[in-house]
């Protein structure tokens, strides 16, 4: 076992893993779907200089990539031709061809161009150098410089190798007869040349576009950062403000019932009910801060109010002078934890609304659980001393937030006055039941 395991590691050596990668490059830029359609994208017409043209040279300048290979298809033709011993032949549509089969399938256009050329160098009987004619040239060169463009620089690489093999191989394959000499080193000076200028652009335009996106992100850190130090400085005020008087409200609540001999029993409730409704409300507020304060922050382990809790709530609200009262409809059942939440939410903003805008008035809450999801209605009369109420200071954002709960859930919600006088709050939230629920429902 020892054995196999050294052998496998030797065969596996770093050179044979260089290898191995550069084959499985060469078959997946040069091999793999090597004619597969991929048309050139016509040129964007916002660049700087398209921009300064007339709106209808504008769009024909779109199609400036595709002129221009057209140009060089009509130059390969026209090289291939003065080489020619004799009258045109078919080197010079040869040569052409691969020139405007890059605008579509560029790959295949490369190994078209390789396979056209000794083609085109026979049939044009040339008596210039061998085994690049004139037209041959001009097609590929032309083909891998649109080649280089649109892929990546490595592609650029191979490309200029087999070009390189296959000079090398016609040299030393064919006999050179009536030709000049070969043609192969300099072909490959100015196909290098041409190579790197694109890989310079393709490495420019690459780190262009990381910077782009680096200082995006540093735009949006800095805009995070901005909008946490916005958060400390609106939560320090809040808590300066809210903090330090509901503070002073639960202490003061606290301390009122001894300065006072013998006070009366309601007398003490109330006080009572007034601290824990500040001290509540100073733990909501702490929780909200923490909220505010840091975007990861991350929610206390207390477990957040439901509907199982709506007795406590409404227990506080009697406390406070509200008459509840509260009515349950359906199969009482656990609902998903938003659902819950929201409807405990709803129900106490409703109720909150009842105490500053109908003192003495009475409510009802009804609670209805249905197949597809939670009703709420919670409505009040109408307060027995209208006249006698002064403005609530709330800023009215209750209605507001109540909406935007309902909303989140995909429920609806209705609010408004009552023909009596009073007001009522309706809110349906639905909820996705499991086909198993649904069985136990029937069973």
């Amino acid at each position: 076992m020892l054995y196999v395991t050294e052998t496998t590691s030797k065969s596996h050596s770093p050179e044979f893993r260089v290898a191995q990668d550069a084959l499985r490059g060469l078959r997946q830029d040069l091999f793999h779907d090597a004619f597969a359609y991929r048309p050139l994208p016509r040129l964007r017409t916002d660049g700087p200089l398209v921009r300064l043209l007339p709106a209808r040279l504008r769009e024909y300048a779109a199609w400036t990539p595709h002129a221009l290979i057209t140009v060089a298809a009509l130059f390969a033709v026209i090289a291939a031709n003065e080489d020619s011993v004799n009258a045109p032949t078919l080197a010079g549509p040869l040569c052409a061809i691969p020139v405007l089969l890059v605008m579509v399938r560029p790959v295949g256009a490369f190994w078209l161009s390789m396979a056209v050329t000794p083609v085109a160098g026979v049939l044009g009987g040339s008596w210039g150098e061998w085994p690049w004619m004139a037209g041959a040239v001009v097609s590929h060169l032309t083909v891998l410089l649109v080649v280089a463009i649109r892929t990546r620089p490595r592609t650029a690489l191979w490309m200029w190798l087999l070009t390189g093999a296959y000079g090398l191989v016609a040299e030393a394959g064919f006999d050179r007869g009536y030709y000049y000499g070969s043609n192969t080193g300099p072909m490959l000076v100015v196909s290098a040349f041409l190579l790197l200028l694109v890989s310079v652009w393709h490495i420019r335009r690459e780190a262009k576009q990381e910077v782009t996106a680096q200082a995006t992100v540093t735009a949006q850190e800095r805009s995070k950062r901005t909008l946490l130090e916005e958060r400390s400085t609106i939560a320090r005020e809040l808590h300066d403000v809210v903090a330090h008087h509901m503070s002073v409200v639960a202490i003061q609540a606290e301390a009122a019932p001894y300065r006072v001999e013998n006070p009366p029993e309601e007398l003490e409730r109330a006080f009572a009910t007034i601290r824990e409704n500040a001290v509540a409300a100073l733990t909501e507020l702490r929780r909200v801060l923490g909220v505010v304060r840091a975007e990861d922050y991350e929610a206390p382990d207390a477990p957040q109010p439901t509907l199982a809790d709506l007795d406590r709530l409404l227990a506080n609200v009697r406390d406070a002078g509200l008459g509840v009262e509260k009515t349950v409809t359906g199969a009482v059942r656990e609902l998903p934890q938003g659902v819950e939440l929201s409807a405990y939410r709803i129900v106490q903003e409703a109720l909150s609304n009842s105490l500053r805008h109908a003192p003495g008035a009475e409510a009802k809450v009804e609670i209805g659980y249905v197949l597809g999801g939670l009703g709420l209605r919670i409505v009040n009369t109408p307060p027995p001393a209208p006249a006698l109420i002064k403005p609530s200071p709330g800023a009215g954002h209750g209605i507001t937030g109540m909406r935007e709960r309902v909303t989140m859930l995909n429920g609806e919600m209705t609010a408004g006055p009552t023909d009596e006088g009073g007001y009522e709050v309706a809110v349906f939230l639905p909820v996705q039941q499991h086909l198993g629920d649904l069985a136990g429902d029937e069973a």
